[in-house]
């Protein structure tokens, strides 16, 4: 922990590249606990606990609110109970009950929710037996006559021939000690055989129906929920089990099947993996895990079915509209007898409906899915979320809370549109969980160091440049100094014409005010166009661009902002106007080249400012302005720099100390936007220049004449009356047409 103070510094000085692998690393240390737990390798019990709340969620907010008439639950409820009698009913009852459904209503299926393993009333058949035996004719007719009384299960077999129904069974995945593994009998197996990969559930034994109804019944199918979730919760339901070296399927697939007339059952393989994928069964291909076991896709709370209740099926009572071509499931509401399941749509669910539920998605193939490719899936999101908060999560706070809340947005949409549209199960909890770890640790991150960064920045230039220049030289890291250094950069020179004037003819206080109002719009100018104030003299400004910032753009920055400083005089003249003020002009002046940059001063005063023969040319421009009578002039270097503009060109001169001459020139603006007649008028003034510069005075003359005609300025004076000197005083023969200036 000692070396943690010296290792802070270190760490909030590291160049942008470096400190983004640092940001890599930061979204990098969550993946090496979820990456093992997307493969299952080292699962997380939160995580696993999270999913399961998610997808509870999306099973709620994805029910369907109208009831599926397909299936039709035939209740034994309490209703039932006290109309019929204390349970267990006579098997002569559910005789009857078949009868009624298939003759009367005519339903498509019948599926039994309760099994029927022990045979009835068998003590009175043996009494029966003993008394007929030895016993008068009379007397054992008599006792013949009695028998069909007792022999309920012959009837309840009878009822069942050549009826579409399907009896239900359990299977017991665990033995206690003393039961026994087998009881009754098992309806046909499948003629499947297990896969190398599949890892179907393989029950340590059984209670069946007896052998005579379930030889009379078409099919059987295993109803037990053997598949619950460490929270409880019913979410899958099996398909198949294995048991004996034989395949055995479902109430819900084999009722399924036979209102289907019974099509043939055959499993999907992934060739890739061998492991179970789907089951096929006709045209309808399910999706199933390893387990053979399926999603419930559960229409909502309990009464998402029509219930009928038992007792009205029995006297004729019923809907027939309700029953006529239905699916029925016989199953029990009645206190006592009812089977409550935890599901994600209600902590009591009536296990019955719970097969109404899977049969409806068998026939509609609406049955959602987890893709075995989904650890793969899981762990290419983590990649992507470790990149993307790397990149974007190293802004300002509101910006990070933003992309926090945009990333979680964007993993629930996409969740969604999977589960709604595609009928896939992805993951989320990961995700999720991860993009909230990674903000956090980026957030300390950025309060220990950026925030450390930032100080030092308002420490160094917030007394020099704008606010966004400091926010640029933030988001963009760039290594700062105040130490000087030679950069090429862009200088802007402006200052009030006629300031003297002004200000002679305003009290202290409205000068003031004048100032301010002047200054203040000037300022906001160069702000927007990123540049650094370096200072106010008076009336007069000074600024710069390149610095502390590097900027390629320097030049049009810098030019772009004149324009719009001279645009913004309107306005500016406007209130003058209104408070009885005289009107302001400016003169700009730009250069651009290499100059000095850094802090310079004394021990007493220091100022961050830019010295060299380029910032000296920026204010002899700015005076050259009242000369040649235009708002703004540049060198050669700022236009060449701006390809994008116009620019007119003024003259060749030689300021005072300097002995080199150079081009200068006035922008006119974007090229894109100028009117042609204004085009055609800075070639015309050009072709004036050439003339002039070969000595060919009256040809210069003649074309500056046709100029002058459509309109006048300072700039057309100014060359006239040089010309006609020139044409009654010829130059030397070593003049080169640059014009030479004695004063600042």
């Amino acid at each position: 922990m000692s070396a943690l103070p010296g290792l802070l510094p270190r760490l909030w000085r590291l160049r942008p590249g470096r400190r983004f692998l640092l940001r890599l690393l930061l979204s990098a240390l969550p993946l090496t606990l979820l990456l093992p737990h997307a493969f299952g390798q080292l699962p997380i019990g939160f995580l696993q606990r999270f999913e399961s709340y998610l997808y509870d969620v999306r099973v709620r907010w994805t029910t369907t609110p109208v009831r599926d008439p397909r299936v039709v639950i035939v209740d034994i409820d309490e209703a039932s109970l006290t109309a019929e009698g204390e349970w267990p009913w006579s098997r002569e009852v559910f005789a009857r009950l078949v009868d009624r459904l298939f003759d009367d209503y005519g339903v498509r299926a019948l599926g039994f929710d309760v099994f029927f393993a022990d045979p009835q009333q068998p003590g009175a058949l043996r009494l029966l037996d003993e008394l007929s035996r030895g016993s008068p004719p009379a007397l054992a007719a008599r006792l013949a006559g009695l028998r069909p009384r007792f022999e309920t299960d012959r009837v309840f077999a009878e009822a069942l021939i050549a009826r579409d129904t399907v009896l239900g069974y359990v299977f017991k995945q665990k033995l206690q000690p003393g039961d026994r593994p087998e009881k009754g009998r098992l309806p046909r197996a499948q003629p499947l055989s297990m896969p190398p990969g599949a890892r179907l559930l393989q029950p340590a034994g059984y209670v069946a129906n007896l052998g005579a109804l379930q030889e009379n019944a078409a099919a059987g199918g295993f109803f037990d929920t053997s598949l619950v979730d460490e929270d409880g919760v019913v979410r899958r339901m099996p398909l198949l089990q294995y048991y004996g070296g034989r395949v055995y399927e479902s109430l819900s697939l084999a009722l399924t099947r036979l209102a289907l007339h019974s099509p043939p059952l055959s499993l999907g393989i992934d060739p890739a993996t061998g492991a179970l994928q789907e089951i096929h069964f006709g045209e309808r291909v399910v999706p199933v895990d390893r387990a053979a076991a399926v999603l419930v896709p559960f229409r909502g709370p309990v009464g998402s079915f029509p219930y009928v209740s038992v007792t009205q099926v029995l006297h004729g009572t019923a809907p027939a509209a309700t029953l006529k071509g239905a699916i029925v499931l016989v199953g029990a509401s009645a206190p006592g007898l009812l089977d409550l399941r935890a599901t994600p749509v209600g902590k009591e669910y009536i296990g019955v409906e719970a097969h109404a539920n899977v049969i409806a998605g068998l026939l509609d193939g609406t049955i959602r899915y987890v893709p075995t490719t989904t650890p793969w899936i899981e762990a290419g999101t983590l990649l992507l979320l470790a990149l993307l908060t790397a990149a974007l999560l190293a802004r300002s706070p509101l910006a990070g809370v933003l992309t926090v809340a945009a990333l979680l947005a964007a993993l629930c949409a996409a969740n969604l549109l999977a589960w709604q549209r595609l009928g896939i199960v992805l993951p989320l909890a990961s995700s999720l969980s991860y993009v909230l770890v990674a903000a956090l640790l980026h957030l300390n991150y950025g309060y220990f160091f950026e925030s450390r960064r930032k100080r030092r920045l308002g420490r160094l230039f917030g007394q020099y440049v704008p606010p966004e220049v400091v926010q640029d030289l933030d988001a963009t890291e760039t290594d700062i100094s105040l130490a000087g250094e030679s950069r090429v950069m862009s200088v802007l020179f402006s200052d009030v014409r006629g300031f003297t004037t002004i200000s002679e003819g305003l009290d202290p206080r409205s000068l003031s005010q004048f100032m301010n109002e002047f200054l203040t719009p000037i300022t906001a100018v160069i702000r927007r166009h990123h540049g650094t104030i370096d200072k106010y003299m008076g009336d007069a400004v000074m600024a710069f661009w390149g610095a502390p910032l590097a900027e390629p753009a320097h030049a049009a920055r810098a030019v772009r902002a004149a324009l719009d400083m001279v645009a913004c005089l309107e306005g500016v003249n406007a209130s003058c106007r209104a408070r009885g003020w005289p009107e302001i002009r400016i003169g700009v002046g730009i250069s651009s080249g290499p100059m000095n940059v850094g802090n310079m001063g004394s021990e007493f005063r220091m100022a961050y400012t830019v010295l060299g023969d380029t910032v000296n040319l920026g204010s002899r421009l700015e005076g050259l302005t009242k000369e040649y009578g235009v708002d703004i002039i540049v060198s050669a270097a700022t236009a060449s720099a701006v390809p994008e503009m116009a620019f007119r060109e003024l003259d060749l001169v030689r300021v005072k100390g300097k002995h080199e001459a150079i081009a200068i020139l006035e922008p006119l603006g974007p090229r894109a936007g100028l009117a042609p007649a204004t085009l055609i008028a800075c070639e015309e003034f050009t072709a004036v220049l050439v003339a002039y510069r070969k000595r060919d005075f009256a040809g210069a003359a003649t074309r500056l004449a046709a100029l002058r005609a459509r309109t006048d300025h300072r700039l057309y004076e100014l060359y006239a009356a040089r010309i006609s000197a020139y044409l009654e005083a010829p130059p030397p023969p070593e003049w080169d047409g640059v014009y030479t200036f004695t004063r600042k």
